[in-house]
């Protein structure tokens, strides 16, 4: 019985344990989700207006009889897939959710290229044996227009030469509660449809149209990345208070276990001693 409750207790240490380590991962994650959260608020204006204006010099220039290779079908027949994932695990759903999606995604084409964003997608799919051209470990745990532009020129290298088009599978955080897995297509450009305008530009419209879209380019990847980053650690934190949670309830079984297997042992102590005392 005395070895039984030393189980027991050991169990108890080691539950402590692993929920001291849950509590604080979930703290931090609480906290990393608040500062995602406010860098994401502030590349809204961005997301919401960048489409509608270069929407419209698009159309302006078609109007002119002009095109533009990141508007049209690259000249190579597989595609390019950028995977955005994480670095670390203890993040739930998150991880498994991405890379399958994606793997899913890269069996639909004979030729893939895979852009491995995080050390989990890019493990993931050189374990499976994909063309892994680029990968981005520990690049952008706060993301920033740098890291966006690593990525794009990567695409560029790719695209309208080897690759046909350009998709990316990331997560889309829509509040603390709600993350849905999201895959869209990055090039060729996919724009509301607007009625062309006369416009008067400076430089002239091919160039503005060539920087405008690789402004564009950028913003897009940024706003994936944050949304990404924000839906990985809205989800830690989730993770990590079930985790949290469980091992609290884990302690209240094991303590009310100790205590039987304690009392008992006591009982029976008590039983020894009177039977001896009889005899």
């Amino acid at each position: 019985m005395a070895t039984q409750t030393r189980q027991i207790l050991r169990r108890i240490q080691n539950v402590r344990h692993v929920r001291q380590i849950t509590k604080a991962m979930y703290a931090i994650a609480a906290t990393q989700t608040v500062q995602r959260k406010r860098a994401l608020a502030a590349a809204a204006p961005f997301s919401n207006e960048a489409p509608e204006a270069l929407a419209t010099l698009w159309a302006a220039a078609r109007a002119q009889g002009m095109s533009h290779p990141r508007f049209e079908p690259g000249e190579g027949q597989g595609a390019a897939l950028l995977v955005i994932n994480a670095d670390r695990g203890l993040c739930g759903r998150y991880v498994g959710e991405i890379n399958r999606a994606a793997e899913r995604l890269a069996r639909e084409w004979e030729d893939v290229a895979v852009l491995a964003g995080g050390e989990k997608a890019r493990s993931f799919f050189r374990g499976r044996g994909w063309p892994v051209h680029a990968s981005y470990v520990h690049a952008y745990e706060k993301p920033d227009p740098e890291i966006a532009q690593r990525i794009l020129d990567d695409v560029h290298a790719l695209f309208p030469t080897h690759v046909r088009e350009v998709h990316v599978v990331f997560m889309r955080f829509y509040g603390d509660l709600v993350q849905k897995l999201e895959t869209a297509r990055l090039l060729p450009l996919e724009l509301p449809t607007t009625s062309p305008r006369e416009l008067l530009t400076e430089p002239n419209l091919g160039e503005l149209l060539n920087t405008a879209t690789e402004v564009y380019l950028q913003g897009v990847l940024l706003g994936m990345l944050l949304s990404a980053k924000a839906s990985e650690q809205a989800i830690r934190r989730q993770a990590m208070k079930s985790a949290t949670d469980n091992a609290d309830e884990l302690l209240d079984d094991l303590t009310l276990n100790y205590n039987k297997a304690r009392q008992h042992g006591i009982t029976r102590e008590l039983a020894d001693i009177v039977g001896g005392s009889e005899a």
